[in-house]
């Protein structure tokens, strides 16, 4: 039986979890891989807390680098990316393969992560990275390589989803709910990573480099998050027929791809539209096998720790077999022609003008979307309710976004047009 040294940098929440787990089904493990896997050392700088864990006598310490040479392969789970990126650039200068959940880390420094990999000859292996136990890395890498991958639409933070299906179902506004978020442990004290959209956008940068087989980073992601959504088009979405989520979308349009991340309404009655609370989905499309849908916790120690360990056994077997980086996850250097701009993306559009209660308005409004070739799916005009202005909903039919704005633009400039306009896009998944 392979014999495989395992250290863990960092002894957080999700250490302790992964930890436990090999304490627990190390057995199983190697019963059905012939792979024993061996925790020898655990480093951080808090050795003396209590994670409810118990360890092995010697196999916690504080000097991760000591750590690095010891063992034959590298948990990081420090999180960050400053000594993160400094431990994990250390073991692959040694060849030690590297498991990861740094979803920050490798969005924002991932080429020249897989870059030293790549000289290296050692693995990368970052299942925990997206939507937590979820094993959609592995699904895209390997069961839908046969694939050309049309699309990706994914939930992937808990914490939004959990806010806008309590905002929904009990009618309530975006900063009560954060508060309880908060006070539940599902959003940070200070949770605009969460919110603002950045965690799904890393998580979504990972994703559309192994669908097209390269590294786009998280520079060109365009990114938009929850907080300025209000309870009001909650409702009238919810009357149109959609919900509102925070969705990442990937897809590949000829050679052209599009990244992006923002509030969308999808159909309620969709697979997607029905995953509420925490939970997260990832709904991809292949060329052959059509639609897929992932679903599952995307956070929390059992779950992420599932995902490492998981990860941690085709290390193992790589080491086994001496097949070292047998699925590489995407080739360096760019091969597609263009990544889309917001402004090149055509999609539906969800727009809410707030306008005076007078004759001519609509004709007006009309008028302006048919200046831009922008045709109207639906148009509904709200009964006033204080005699003075009403909600002017207008669904549309897909257009450019540049053509929006500036149709949004000519709004804000008409007297009878009182406040600023919402805009949303709509994905029909």
């Amino acid at each position: 039986m392979k014999e495989v040294k395992v250290g863990i940098i960092g002894f957080g929440t999700v250490g302790a979890g992964v930890a436990a787990n090999l304490l627990k089904n190390g057995d199983v493990i190697a019963k059905r891989t012939g792979v024993q896997l061996v925790l020898t050392k655990i480093a951080d700088l808090d050795i003396t807390t209590d994670r409810g864990v118990t360890v092995p006598s010697g196999v916690l310490t504080t000097d991760a680098m000591a750590l690095i040479k010891e063992v034959d392969v590298v948990i990081e789970l420090v999180g960050g990316t400053t000594f993160a990126k400094k431990f994990i650039l250390e073991a692959l200068k040694q060849g030690k393969p590297i498991v990861t959940a740094n979803k920050a880390l490798l969005a924002e420094h991932g080429e020249e992560l897989f870059a030293a990999a790549e000289q290296s000859k050692a693995d990368i292996y970052y299942e925990a990275s997206v939507a937590g136990g979820i094993p959609v890395i592995k699904a895209l890498r390997e069961g839908l390589v046969a694939n050309r991958i049309e699309s990706i639409y994914g939930i992937m933070n808990g914490t939004c989803n959990y806010i806008l299906t309590r905002m929904e179902r009990e009618k309530l506004d975006f900063w009560p709910i954060l508060k309880d978020a908060q006070a539940l442990g599902y959003a940070e004290t200070e949770p605009s990573l969460d919110i603002d959209g950045f965690d799904t956008a890393h998580k979504a940068a990972i994703l559309a480099s192994l669908a097209y087989g390269e590294w786009f980073g998280l520079k060109p992601v365009h990114i938009e998050g929850i907080r300025d959504i209000s309870l009001t088009d909650l409702q009238f979405a919810d009357e149109l027929g959609y919900r509102i989520k925070l969705l990442a979308i990937i897809k590949q349009e000829n050679e052209d791809v599009q990244v992006r991340v923002h509030p969308t309404l999808i159909p309620k009655n969709s697979m997607l539209g029905n995953i509420s609370e925490v939970f997260n989905g990832v709904m991809i499309e292949g060329d052959t096998v059509g639609k897929t849908l992932f679903y599952g916790r995307g956070a929390g120690r059992n779950a992420t720790a599932s995902a490492v360990v998981a990860d941690l056994v085709d290390v193992g077997l790589n080491l086994k077999f001496g097949s070292h980086r047998r699925v590489p996850a995407f080739r360096l250097g760019r091969q597609y022609r263009h990544l889309l701009t917001m402004n090149e993306v055509e999609t539906r559009y969800y727009l809410r003008l707030q306008v005076k209660d007078q004759p001519g308005v609509i004709a007006k409004i009309a008028d302006i979307l048919g200046s831009k070739a922008i045709s109207i799916s639906s148009f509904v005009q709200r009964e006033s309710q204080t005699k003075e202005n009403v909600p002017l909903l207008i669904l549309t039919h897909k257009a450019k976004e540049e053509l929006i704005k500036k149709a949004i633009d000519e709004f804000e400039q008409l007297d009878v047009v009182c406040e600023k306009v919402k805009l949303f896009r709509i994905e029909d998944v």
